[in-house]
């Protein structure tokens, strides 16, 4: 599984990290757990480490509307990384612009139950149509077996659309599931990419290939590879034992065999989606 040429991509980026200096910045009153210490220096050791060179932030359901420390770390990144807010439906289009200046490409919206997450699915439209004159994403976490459901809300979206982690389904489905092909749809629209990333969080199948949760990824990268992105998920958050970065990039190579389908996943993709290209 694994291969070494994935490290060599220059460009290459981790589409999901949470960084947490929580002796600087204190957690929200709304935080459901307590994360580890993550500093954006301990984030390099290990983006040097697999030989990555950009990475998106994106904002921890612990901090709820205080991005402060992603903004901290945008600022340390020196450009080589954007950042993925959590804002109130009624932020000033100054402080977005101030935001957009400083790195921030979309919003965070986590709507599993019990995340701690401030914002839901009542806030979507308010915020979508505040961010679109940006070209900001909305970066979306929900159960996947609901994408049906949602389908028709989500096409209608006048911005940008991420979904998490393989399409973030509880219980892992099969291809033929109506929610794995809403999925396919929303990508198929052009305007909606999904990230390969953590496997662990769902599978019941578990290491070291998440066969279960790994045929959609494989099925993902197989007939959208424009339309995916990859991610380490670190630190990865609530999760013991902490599972294995080199692994988990490892994956990548499992699901996309072809080489220049990994380079849109880990380079093509997030440059032109996140504005490294600009």
């Amino acid at each position: 599984m694994n291969d070494a040429s994935l490290n060599l991509h220059e460009g290459a980026c981790d589409c999901h990290v949470h960084i947490y200096e929580l002796d600087r910045y204190p957690l929200a009153s709304t935080a459901t757990f307590g994360p580890p210490q993550a500093s954006w220096s301990d984030y390099m050791a290990m983006q040097r480490q697999l030989g990555l060179t950009r990475a998106i932030l994106v904002q921890p359901t612990g901090y709820g509307y205080d991005n402060r420390c992603l903004l901290d770390a945008l600022e340390q990144s020196g450009g080589t990384a954007r950042g993925i807010v959590v804002i109130k439906p009624d932020t000033p289009i100054s402080e977005l612009q101030a935001m957009h200046d400083a790195g921030v490409r979309g919003v965070r919206f986590m709507t599993i139950p019990g995340s701690g997450s401030v914002l839901g699915w009542d806030d979507l439209d308010a915020v979508a149509s505040r961010i679109a004159e940006f070209g900001w994403v909305i970066n979306l976490q929900l159960d996947g077996r609901d994408f049906a459901q949602y389908e028709a809300r989500l096409r209608a979206l006048p911005c940008l659309l991420t979904i998490d982690h393989i399409g973030k389904f509880l219980e892992p489905v099969a291809t033929d599931h109506p929610g794995f092909r809403s999925l396919l749809t929303l990508l198929d629209a052009g305007r909606t990419w999904v990230k390969v990333s953590a496997p662990y969080e769902t599978s019941k199948l578990g290491p070291p290939h998440y066969d279960d949760v790994s045929k959609l990824a494989s099925a993902l990268t197989g007939s959208h590879p424009e339309r995916c992105l990859w991610a380490s998920n670190w630190p990865h958050p609530g999760r013991k034992p902490v599972p294995n970065d080199e692994e988990m990039l490892a994956l990548l190579s499992y699901w996309a065999p072809d080489s220049a389908a990994r380079r849109k996943i880990l380079v093509d993709n997030p440059e032109q989606l996140y504005g490294f290209d600009t």
